[in-house]
């Protein structure tokens, strides 16, 4: 797993392979980001990372200026490997942590207590999730958006989004799928 750039452009961490989460490759990583500079300014940006697996778009969120990032996970050894991330990146650099929330918990308790809004929104859900259809309203329904913010839907390819009231585009970069919603 590679950030992209940013302030800790081309720090690598390795993921270890007892991991059941799959980490967005960096192709399509580096691709959704290149479409999202047209979106959002993450200079200053509130974030919000959910099913974050190993981290990776969080990180890559912390890396590229986010004022502040949340990131929700709720399997035990993946939230600790995302705080050991967060660890060695900011060792070094005598950085304060505290724009970047690492939480353990399950995603939808989180949208349904959360207040918050937020600039910008990537879920990444495991793809046979059965709930995974309703995220994009329940982060409506929620309001967990703010206008003119941006919601990037990570899916597999037998899911189309392109009937939503709040859908903007779709990307396809090899299998992952990303849905664009504002």
């Amino acid at each position: 797993m590679r950030i992209i750039t940013g302030k800790y452009k081309g720090r690598h961490f390795d993921i270890p392979r007892s991991f059941k989460a799959r980490p967005t490759t960096d192709f399509a990583k580096e691709n959704i980001f290149n479409v999202l500079t047209q979106y959002v300014d993450f200079d200053e940006a509130t974030a919000l990372d959910l099913f974050s697996g190993t981290g990776s778009i969080s990180l890559e969120l912390l890396s590229r200026g986010c004022q502040q990032v949340i990131s929700v996970e709720m399997d035990r050894d993946h939230h600790r490997f995302i705080q050991e991330c967060i660890k060695k990146l900011t060792a070094n650099t005598h950085q304060p942590t505290a724009n970047i929330i690492p939480l353990r918990g399950d995603v939808f308790r989180f949208i349904k207590s959360c207040h918050q809004q937020f600039d910008f929104i990537f879920a990444d859900p495991p793809y046979a999730l059965k709930e995974l259809p309703t995220i994009p309203d329940l982060i409506f329904e929620k309001a967990l958006l703010k206008e003119g913010g941006i919601f990037v839907f990570e899916h597999g390819k037998d899911h189309d989004f392109s009937a939503h009231p709040h859908f903007v585009e779709h990307r396809s970069y090899g299998s992952v799928n990303f849905s664009l919603f504002r």
